[in-house]
């Protein structure tokens, strides 16, 4: 099998593991649940995990309400009776994230002392839900997050600065609920994995308040690594799994990462984290993945064998469509014969226009999970260093 199709495979094989419906499904046909239930879902895999409920719970849920990300919604939730779909801006939030926030904060602090909640929480609920706290404009929200995203902040120092301006994050709906029981189940996107952190702390812990929640993270980046080694080896491939997650400036990991493949004597590497740019005042198209990507490119020796795997979980890098790339040691040449001027797009941050010109990029579309980054690296056969256009994920 081309080398590049096995990369797509264990990709793939890596987003099922993490599923958000599957691992919903999977958490809740184990636990037994007060009923009647409401269900309240935000983040990039709201919809996948809603629907996970749908299909483990039926008839005991009441009503849901659900909040993802413009394109992430899911149409036969729309079908269902009950349930209302929102969708707002990501990364930066817009009007849409303020009556986001409100039915919200309206729905929880209405909710009957019969009804049982239920939250599902994934990344990218930071920008999709907001409610902000007294004399804190949307202007100051805006430029937070944009402050936070040219500059290359890690998510958790963007996610505490995103609560201190919010009424709702950093435990605000713990406070709302006050002692009152709850389930949380989290698809973690963030170190550590620490409620208080994913999504703002939407539904983490508040240091005054004794909560009734019962918290549980059901999915990591640490899932889609096993994954990804179990895959491999049904392909006669050992990857070692780089210990821990990685972070920090996109550029200088690429260099880490080829360092690390020219020293390991296995057949390649999985990792999983996520990585940082800091955006010049105009930049071009791209994302941190691609960025990552080209910037490995373009350290590659001719003739090198390596061929790695930069994408975000979630099916998008950045603000693009794109997931992420794939690339080789032929990737330069193809986009410069292709008419791209590699070094211009690398330096303006413009490197989905360098890898789309090499035929490098990576599509899924939404994945129905986010638990940050991944690569996967591989040795490819000498004769196939060309490679081939991708096709598109389904």
């Amino acid at each position: 099998m081309n080398a590049r199709r096995i990369l797509l495979e264990l990709f793939d094989a890596a987003l099922r593991a993490v599923d958000g419906r599957a691992s919903v499904d999977r958490y809740l046909r184990e636990i037994d649940l007060p009923e009647p239930i409401e269900v309240f879902a935000v983040g990039k895999a709201a919809s996948a995990m809603a629907r996970g409920a749908q299909i483990a719970l039926g008839s005991r849920i009441e009503r849901m309400l659900v909040i993802t990300k413009d394109g992430h919604t899911d149409p036969e939730l729309d079908a269902a009776p009950g349930v209302l779909q929102l969708q707002s801006a990501h990364p930066v939030p817009d009007l849409r994230s303020f009556s986001n926030g409100a039915e919200l904060e309206e729905r929880v602090k209405h909710l009957r002392e019969s009804v049982f909640p239920l939250f599902l929480i994934s990344g990218g609920s930071s920008s999709l839900v907001e409610a902000l706290r007294d004399g804190v404009s949307l202007d100051e929200v805006t430029a937070l997050n944009e402050q936070g995203l040219s500059s290359g902040w890690e998510i958790a120092r963007l996610n505490l600065a995103r609560a201190r301006l919010s009424r709702i994050k950093g435990g605000g709906i713990a406070r709302q609920l006050r002692e009152r029981r709850a389930l949380a189940l989290f698809i973690s996107d963030v170190p550590g994995d620490d409620p208080d952190v994913i999504g703002s702390g939407l539904l983490g812990r508040d240091a005054g308040i004794a909560d009734g929640i019962d918290r549980h993270v059901i999915a990591t980046v640490e899932t889609a690594v096993r994954t990804v080694q179990d895959g491999a080896r049904a392909h006669g491939l050992e990857l070692e799994a780089v210990p821990g997650r990685f972070d920090g400036d996109a550029n200088a990991l690429a260099g880490d990462i080829l360092a690390r493949l020219r020293a390991c004597e296995s057949d390649g590497l999985v990792w999983g984290g996520e990585s940082t740019v800091t955006l010049p005042p105009r930049h071009g198209r791209g994302g941190r993945n691609t960025h990552l990507a080209l910037s490995f490119a373009r350290q590659l020796r001719a003739g090198e064998p390596w061929l790695l795997l930069a994408a975000g979980t979630d099916g998008t890098d950045g603000p693009t469509s794109d997931a992420g790339a794939i690339v080789d040691a032929g990737t330069i040449e193809r986009a410069t014969i292709a008419g791209c001027d590699v070094e211009r797009a690398w330096h303006e941050f413009d490197s989905g226009t360098a890898l789309e010109a090499a035929e490098d990029l990576v599509h899924t579309g939404p994945t129905g999970t986010n638990v940050g980054d991944i690569l996967i690296a591989i040795k490819q056969s000498a004769n196939s260093l060309r490679g081939h256009p991708l096709p598109r994920m389904v």
